[in-house]
């Protein structure tokens, strides 16, 4: 007997991630990668200088178009980095709490609860974090630019266009849709002011 239909949405809060097997150098790594580049080093010495091959950084570099884009900028420390995924592991392979968690990071618990749900391991059907497997999704997540909802689902797109149209009804005939207000014959309202009174009022109020 198989899992029932989404089951991996409501196990993690998020839609199914295909795996690609073994999860690919981390972002900070690049990162090194193009500090290096920008010294003066050619990409392969760049590469073996962070401990990649010099395979991956002649790809980074090809990529790319040889521009390290937003690679140069510092980090802002919104987001979790590599160094809080690997302290996350250690901390629940300790049985460590979700607010001693964060206590420890200094960041809010519902961050480290939603990363513990969205960016562990699910294999066998169970949350298991691992700092490698939690940073290689949180970086496929936040990838630029992402497909449009309704692009990717043909569906929803025929849906919304039906109902913009006035094609889908309630099931007491009113239409779905968006009712348009009456036209007053310009394309803004007047402006109000303080009071409720309109602008040629207040102003004839401070001159008499």
């Amino acid at each position: 007997m198989g899992r029932p239909a989404g089951w991996m949405t409501e196990l993690t809060g998020r839609s199914p991630m295909k795996s690609p097997g073994k999860p690919s150098l981390r972002r900070d790594v690049e990162r090194c990668f193009w500090r290096k580049v920008s010294e003066g080093s050619s990409s392969e010495d760049a590469a073996l200088a962070v401990g990649a091959s010099s395979a991956a950084g002649s790809r980074w570099f090809r990529e790319r178009g040889g521009m390290p884009t937003f690679m140069l900028a510092p980090l802002s420390g919104r987001y979790l980095c590599f160094e809080e995924r690997e302290e996350i592991a250690l901390l629940r392979a300790r049985s460590a709490g979700v607010r001693e968690i964060a206590r420890r990071l200094g960041r809010c618990p519902s961050t480290i609860c939603r990363e513990l749900r969205r960016n562990a391991a699910t294999r066998g059907g169970k949350l298991e974090y691992r700092a490698s497997m939690a940073q290689w999704k949180a970086e496929l997540m936040a990838r630029r630019p992402k497909t449009a909802k309704l692009a990717a689902n043909e569906g929803l797109r025929d849906y919304v266009q039906e109902r913009l149209a006035g094609h889908v009804r309630r099931p007491d005939g009113t239409v779905a849709g968006p009712e348009a207000g009456p036209w007053k014959g310009r394309n803004k309202p007047r402006r109000r002011t303080v009071g409720g009174r309109g602008r040629g009022v207040r102003s004839r109020s401070r001159t008499g």
